[in-house]
């Protein structure tokens, strides 16, 4: 059987395939999906990629299996490991940071300012996969920008640098990657933080996304990934967020809400509403990623129980203590019994609000001679859609109930979505595969995200 298009999401424990058929025509299909574990740990994730086409065979009932074009996205090898390196946090850094943590990275370290001898010691003990430097609207602060930059080249660090800040010394951050034979590893790209309240951050987004499908193909355990993939990898946050892109030109604005087995991620994409803007603090994204370490359903589900409180949980699902603290320590990622899934969604629900307050802005009064009341933060008041997708998401019985609570929990002194919002499930758990086939055709990949979150019928 030939088929158009395979997505592979190469995680760091699973990898998953998904197949899609018609991608040139009016009705594109998705197929099915195999999964299998990844194989990073034996030196070479094709075996857990070949592993998870057999399956998708085994699924689709086929011997044979042809395909015109592989794409994939990437969390294994680490993901994309980050560091940020501006001028002042509030302003250059942050600038950055939205612009890493949008293309799907994590970030490992953050500083502001000239670089100190300690921040080096931690920046050789986190070997970035890549490393950003900002600082400086255009043509105003210079010698942090340059501090930072010769410090970084004469380092034994050998990865590539992004440098996005004052353009005016562009011409001298050439010259000294030159001068410590690193010129290959400099990539320029615009300004994040241009002007005084303008963020310029979807450039650096782009070149942090193809500095990233280089990296991955070197990475130990990944090396031969080339021999089965055809077309672009990136790193699979990044692509949710594509998936969310292109999803709001077509929608309106929206929320993603993506809760995993260690982190929880969300991904807004919102101008915000005219009424905040006029008493926002300070500009923020129209594409915002936030990742919550911390929140997760599996690796961390231990503390997100200690957040709610063991007996509280307990009282709430009618379980005793023993019970709880037996779901806490067991090692069973997907929840087969009624009692272990309302565990779950209990956990999931907490993720969900508490990364959602976390993402989401605010409001403070200031008192003086006349208090006045101005806004921080990322604006989600206007928000039409709330997006559920990843396993837990997608999958327990109680997704739309607890994406409601959003709204629901909202007391309106954060910028959280309205309960007018609607509820969207990515059914099909392929929002991540179609972020990336839009880079092949972006039309398709539309109308397979509509079809997965049945959106016609809402």
């Amino acid at each position: 059987m030939k088929i158009d298009v395979l997505v592979a999401e190469i995680g760091s424990t699973t990898t998953v395939v998904n197949a899609f058929d018609g991608v040139e025509t009016e009705n594109p299909k998705f197929l099915g999906q195999g999964q299998a574990p990844t194989s990073v740990k034996e030196g070479d994730v094709n075996i857990g990629l070949q592993a998870a086409m057999d399956d998708m065979k085994k699924n689709l009932q086929i011997e044979e299996l042809e395909y015109r074009h592989m794409l994939a996205t990437s969390s294994a090898a680490g993901g994309l490991r980050m560091t940020v390196h501006g001028l002042v946090y509030d302003m250059t850094v942050k600038a950055a940071r939205e612009a890493a943590l949008g293309a799907g990275a994590n970030i490992h370290m953050v500083t502001s300012g000239k670089l100190t001898k300690v921040d080096m010691i931690k920046l050789n003990k986190i070997q970035p996969n890549i490393i950003l430097i900002a600082g400086g609207v255009d043509y105003g602060e210079k010698e942090t920008a340059l501090y930072n930059s010769e410090v970084i080249a004469a380092s034994d660090l050998d990865v590539p640098v992004i440098y996005g800040g004052n353009t005016a010394v562009v011409e001298d951050i050439k010259l000294i990657f030159e001068s410590y034979g690193k010129e290959k590893n400099l990539h320029i790209v615009p300004n994040v933080y241009p002007k005084i309240d303008v963020l310029n951050i979807e450039p650096t987004r782009e070149v942090i996304q193809d500095v990233f499908e280089k990296h991955i193909t070197e990475a130990k355990g990944m090396e031969k990934i080339r021999s089965l993939v055809n077309g672009p990898i990136i790193p699979t946050p990044g692509a949710v967020m594509n998936a969310s892109k292109i999803l709001k030109d077509v929608i309106g604005d929206l929320v993603t809400i993506d809760v995993g087995g260690a982190t929880t991620d969300i991904h807004s994409v919102t101008e915000g509403t005219e009424k905040v803007k006029r008493i926002l603090i300070e500009p923020e994204p129209v594409a915002k990623r936030t990742v919550e370490g911390d929140l997760g359903v599996f690796v961390n589900k231990k503390n997100v129980a200690e957040m709610i409180k063991i007996e509280k949980l307990a009282k709430e699902l009618d379980m005793d203590i023993k019970e709880v603290e037996n779901y806490i320590e067991s090692d069973i990622a997907i929840p087969v019994t009624e009692k272990h899934k309302k565990f779950i969604e209990r956990l999931t629900k907490e993720a969900v609000i508490v990364s959602i307050n976390r993402h989401a802005g605010g409001y403070r009064t200031y008192f003086g001679g006349k208090s006045k009341t101005l806004a921080f933060g990322k604006d989600l008041t206007g928000v039409k859609w709330i997006v559920g997708t990843g396993g837990a998401l997608t999958r327990l019985p109680a997704r739309v109930e607890i994406l409601k609570e959003i709204g629901i929990q909202s007391k309106g002194d954060k910028l959280l979505p309205t309960p007018e919002a609607r509820i969207l499930i990515d059914n099909d758990y392929i929002m991540a595969s179609l972020g990336v086939l839009a880079s092949l055709n972006k039309e398709a990949s539309i109308k397979l995200l509509l079809k997965s979150l049945n959106y016609e019928n809402q």
